[in-house]
């Protein structure tokens, strides 16, 4: 395993190395959800999830829907709904024991995003969930988050990765499958090419 030989300590060194920036970048975080931030949000399909349990162990998660299922309730206050998926509910139970997330908001082709950050509580009014209604499907359950912190974050990182620059994207050839890498990490004795039809019958018919 690699073990650090100079590791960073202190905040101070950190903003040493850092060195001064263009402007205060404490200035960009609001407590709320204004109408910049609604607008992104509201015309955003794509929302990364991040929470951690009560021994620290963080989970990323991804989710995707049509523009608008996020729902902004009120400049406090955000709904996300959940989708059929693995059914491992890592956000779930971790939202039950700690009560806090942080969110990244991506909109196709723009390069910056919107980060939340607050608490959260799992809800299941009905009409909440209604409303949230894609391909006649309505979700179970629904994410409410309180939100502490708001900022748009610059897009420097999508710039350097290309993401929306298909011709500058690197070849995929040699990277395995899904099915591929279940059937590894799992130790399964299931061929690879019966999970990966499986996965793909998943996809096509179990999205909501």
């Amino acid at each position: 395993m690699y073990e650090p030989k100079d590791v960073v300590s202190t905040p101070e060194v950190v903003q040493e190395v850092l060195g001064d920036v263009l402007f205060s970048q404490d200035t960009k975080c609001i407590d709320h959800i204004d109408a910049h931030c609604r607008a992104w949000i509201e015309r955003s399909p794509f929302v990364v999830v991040s929470t951690y349990n009560a021994r620290g162990q963080v989970d990323v998660a991804p989710k995707g829907d049509p523009v608008g299922s996020w729902k902004v309730l009120d400049e406090h206050t955000i709904a996300i709904p959940d989708r059929l998926g693995n059914n491992r509910a890592d956000t779930f139970r971790n939202i039950l024991e700690t009560a806090r997330i942080g969110l990244m908001f991506v909109v196709p082709r723009r390069r910056e995003v919107v980060r939340v950050s607050g608490s959260a509580v799992i809800a299941r009014d009905a009409d909440l969930l209604e409303s949230m209604t894609v391909s006649g499907k309505q979700p179970t359950l629904a994410i409410i988050v309180r939100v502490e912190e708001a900022m748009f974050h610059c897009g420097k990182a999508m710039i350097r990765s290309n993401m929306w620059t298909p011709e500058e994207w690197g070849p995929i050839d040699g990277l395995p499958t899904y099915g591929q890498a279940l059937v590894d990490h799992g130790k399964l004795p299931i061929p690879v090419e019966d999970m990966q039809a499986g996965i793909i019958r998943n996809e096509e018919n179990r999205l909501y």
